[in-house]
């Protein structure tokens, strides 16, 4: 049985890239799971790629299908933002090994749904400061900054990836994110030990 393997951390501790760079070398021979979400498209990013950019008819057509695994729903400074992922196909562990990105909730969700077996967690980390300053970075470059809710979101992400949280999840693998090369080439190794 093949295995899924779940990127999480704060914001800005690189996940994105992270997740980009893995899916790029060929030697784990992964396939990405693309998560869906209700808030709006950012700079850069493309429709199916980062996430399905969906409306809440769709969460509904979805959510009556018994397709949704887990859902997330934010109150936002620009109303509520919904992110979730479905079992809509994408998914086939009998060929693959799989990469999805998400949060602590998405993890546990998905080991739920999959099994202990089946999910493995790849948590990331940035020292807070750091973290912060990356975030102000992206934001500038929006074509409308949203400071407020990047705020709102730094602080949320304390409580959500608490130590208690983690611990309760069960996160003993951290990898720390000071060496965006360096990072890969650990997560690259687990993968590889575990798949």
């Amino acid at each position: 049985m093949n295995k899924i393997f779940c990127l999480m951390g704060k914001s800005s501790t690189g996940k994105d890239t992270i997740y980009q760079e893995l899916l790029k070398k060929s030697d784990l021979s992964i396939k990405n799971i693309v998560p869906y979400t209700t808030r709006p498209i950012r700079a850069n990013e493309k429709n199916g790629r980062e996430y399905f950019f969906c409306n809440e008819d769709k969460v509904k057509e979805l959510e009556e299908a018994g397709k949704i695994i887990e859902l997330r729903s934010y109150n936002t400074v620009k109303g509520l933002w919904k992110y979730f992922t479905a079992d809509d196909g994408q998914i086939d562990l009998e060929k693959s090994n799989y990469l999805l990105i998400g949060t602590l909730e998405t993890f546990i969700s998905v080991r739920n749904y999959y099994g202990e077996e089946t999910v493995f967690p790849i948590y990331i980390e940035v020292e807070d400061g750091e973290r912060l300053t990356r975030a102000l970075n992206r934001e500038k470059i929006q074509k409308i900054p949203q400071y407020e809710e990047m705020c709102r979101r730094f602080l949320a992400d304390q409580k959500d990836f608490s130590e208690e949280n983690l611990i309760k999840a069960n996160i003993k693998k951290r990898f720390v994110n000071n060496d965006l090369k360096e990072t890969i080439e650990q997560i690259t190794s687990y993968i590889n030990l575990n798949k």
